[in-house]
């Protein structure tokens, strides 16, 4: 019900009743900021920040137009209109529960807004003034490739589709196995035997139709390293040996390439974010300069691994590459976070950029992918 405008109160229409009085000759307002109304806002509606509208109302409407101010929720709206009211403009009003009132009645949109399905998959996401509709379409345009769909790259491969990433794409030669199930949660007992790509594509699928999911069944690799990594916005490190997070690592620094780092042993596992754009970045190789002996360097399968764990972490990694994504909060870069699961303990320490890393330091020489292959054969 619409609430009358009586001692100097201001006018709540609910959308449908504003959509008629629109098509009745009132202008309609969009107040919400240039990045929310990214992806669009209610039909024939003019666009005006909230802030600029008391300036340049003026060559919007006269005052004796009618005029409907809209925001998200209908908080800003009722501000912009008493901001109005104070100019001389008496037939205002405000639509009751903004924008999201306006596309739960089923009202036409402009082209570009997110439809109804993404409303509702992502409300909560939405909400958040750190991600909003201008970070939702940053993401839904990210591409995001994950090496290794097992322990690590099962959990973040999750959260990434689920949080509305545009494309992901799976990098792994291998099959499942039943003793993979433990902890490689994208898959299931009936797949056993199949690719994991495909097992982890079906997955993702059913959970975000939305998603486009890139597979390939290779090795990373000397001759496909660059081939594989190209064109996308963030690496995610779900390896399980050295050779190929050498190999990441500097295709990483080549194609400067932002490389979410996790690892996890046992019970233990360590994340860390290397970011080539910025000047102030180690690489993986100011952690690891050399690659160590195998001996020195057990997998999963040698020394066993907690189930949960790669669960913590590659979630770490997720959370790490939305923020990269959206270009929010403090990334981890420059420092080295250590899980230790029977503890319940997080520790953090400091890695700062080696000037004397093979890697990315002043002396460093790229001399191809293939000695970095044979080095890491030779173990060190």
């Amino acid at each position: 019900m619409n609430a009358p405008d009586v001692a100097g109160a201001i006018e709540q229409l609910d959308a449908a009743e504003a959509r008629r009085r629109q098509l009745g000759g009132a202008l309609l307002i969009d107040v919400r900021d240039d990045g929310e109304r990214a992806l669009g806002m209610p039909d024939a509606a003019i666009g005006m920040p909230g802030e600029r509208l008391p300036r340049e109302i003026a060559a919007l409407a006269s005052p004796e137009r009618e005029v409907l101010l809209l925001c998200a929720a209908g908080q800003r709206s009722l501000r912009a209109a008493q901001a109005l009211r104070a100019l001389g403009y008496r037939r205002v009003a405000s639509v009751a529960g903004g924008f999201g009132r306006w596309l739960a009645a089923g009202l036409p949109v402009q082209d570009g807004v997110l439809d109804a399905d993404a409303q509702d998959r992502y409300a909560r996401q939405l909400r958040l003034p750190e991600v909003g509709a201008a970070g939702q379409a940053r993401l839904a345009a990210a591409r995001v490739a994950l090496i290794g769909a097992g322990g690590l790259g099962s959990p973040a491969a999750l959260y990434l589709a689920a949080a509305g990433v545009g494309t992901l794409t799976l990098i792994d030669d291998d099959r499942v196995e039943r003793s993979n199930l433990h902890r490689q949660v994208l898959h299931a007992d009936a797949r056993v035997g199949l690719p994991k790509v495909e097992s982890a594509r079906m997955t993702l699928v059913a959970l975000n139709p939305g998603v486009q999911i890139v597979t390939h069944a290779v090795r990373v690799q000397a001759d496909n390293v660059e081939a594989l990594l190209g064109g996308h916005d963030v690496v995610i490190d779900g390896a399980d040996n050295f050779p190929t997070r050498y190999l990441l690592a500097a295709a990483s620094l080549r194609l400067r390439l932002p490389l979410v780092y996790g690892a996890v042993e046992r019970f233990s596992g360590q994340v860390s974010v290397f970011d080539p754009r910025r000047e102030d970045s180690p690489c993986y190789r100011c952690l690891f300069p050399e690659p160590p002996a195998a001996a020195d360097a057990p997998n999963c399968a040698e020394a066993g691994v907690l189930g949960v764990l790669p669960g913590v972490l590659g979630l770490l990694q997720a959370t790490e590459t939305l923020k990269l994504l959206l270009g929010v909060g403090t990334p981890l870069v420059g420092r080295l976070l250590l899980f230790d699961a029977l503890a319940m303990r997080f520790r953090e320490l400091l890695l700062p950029r080696d000037a004397a890393c093979p890697g990315c330091g002043a002396a460093a020489r790229f001399s191809g992918y293939g000695d970095i292959a044979r080095q890491c054969a030779a173990g060190g």
